[in-house]
């Protein structure tokens, strides 16, 4: 009898069809959350992505799933040490869209320091009639050789965009909880060279960088990183960036430094509550916004699929 999987959050089709090839049913049809505790008696395994929550109510409900799999990075959507305790497998796919992530986080960075979120909004309705005022008020960016980078969390995303803010001509400094120095092999003209990326405090790396990105995985029930002293804290006018997980700052307090002018540019892509009901922050003139999209590439998709199925054909042995 075939093993039954349900892609609840979806899986590339490179994936889906690895596991097929291997015997697997692969199921791709959406479950409401509502409605898993029911439908998943009829599967031996389920496989999400943010959207999907696997919380301990769900596993007790389901004792015939032997796996979660989890397309991404973080696992906050998971309970994972009560299902290890049941003895359910749980794997995932830290690595397969660090690349994708910090490219966004540099996008997001040359956004801020250009303006083009703004520009994007207003050439559309007052490029004709106001070109030059635009180009006078849009003249005022600085170029990011030479700027700080300070990150916050040096995992694999951190790490991808140290070495991309290298590329660019950036001073790139960290903060870590175990204090150390991060030794990081960079590829510049064809040789390889170890660059090391200090380790400094938080209040260090708030009060020098000139773009802070938070790249840690925030899990349920965290404290925040960034509040309102930290916020107060910042180089004035600092780009900030978080495409990490909503609750490593507080919205309100983000809110207030952009009004202070504390916060000069602000890169968003994850949000305290999604789908995000926070119509203030979406709305503000130095808000570059985007829908959780960080690892949503069609490339680390295609690496997402292709690792999940791996493992899940080497649990399952076939």
């Amino acid at each position: 009898m075939a093993i039954r999987i349900l892609a609840n959050d979806g899986i590339e089709a490179s994936g889906k069809k690895l596991l097929e090839a291997a015997g697997f049913e692969v199921d791709t049809n959406k479950v409401p959350q509502e409605e898993l505790a029911t439908a998943l008696k009829n599967y031996d395994a389920i496989l999400v992505r943010s959207a999907t929550k696997v919380r301990q109510d769900l596993i007790d409900a389901c004792p015939n799933i032997k796996l979660i799999g989890r397309g991404g990075v973080g696992l906050d959507n998971i309970d994972v040490a009560y299902a290890e305790s049941k003895g359910v497998a749980v794997v995932y796919t830290p690595a397969a869209s660090s690349r994708s992530v910090a490219e966004l986080v540099i996008a997001k960075t040359l956004a801020g320091a250009r303006f083009l979120h703004q520009a994007y909004r207003d050439m559309p309705n007052n490029g004709v009639a106001q070109f030059n005022d635009l180009k006078k008020a849009y003249s005022a960016g600085f170029e990011l050789k030479g700027r700080t980078m300070g990150i916050v969390g040096m995992g694999r995303i951190g790490q991808e965009v140290a070495r991309m803010a290298f590329g660019l001509g950036m001073n790139v400094i960290s903060f870590k909880r175990n204090g150390e120095a991060t030794v990081l092999p960079i590829e510049i003209a064809g040789q390889t060279i170890n660059a090391t990326i200090p380790c400094v405090s938080m209040d260090e790396l708030l009060a020098t960088s000139d773009v802070v990105t938070i790249n840690t995985t925030g899990k349920k029930g965290d404290a925040p990183i960034m509040t309102a002293a930290e916020f107060a804290k910042l180089k004035k006018g600092a780009i900030v960036v978080n495409c990490a997980r909503g609750n490593v700052w507080v919205e309100a307090d983000l809110l207030a430094a952009l009004e202070n002018g504390q916060v000069g540019f602000a890169g968003v892509d994850v949000f305290e509550k999604e789908p995000t009901e926070n119509a203030a922050l979406l709305a503000h003139p130095r808000v570059g916004a985007t829908p959780h999209i960080g690892g949503s590439t069609k490339d680390a998709q295609e690496r997402i699929g292709s690792e999940l199925a791996t493992q899940i054909i080497e649990f399952f042995g076939r």
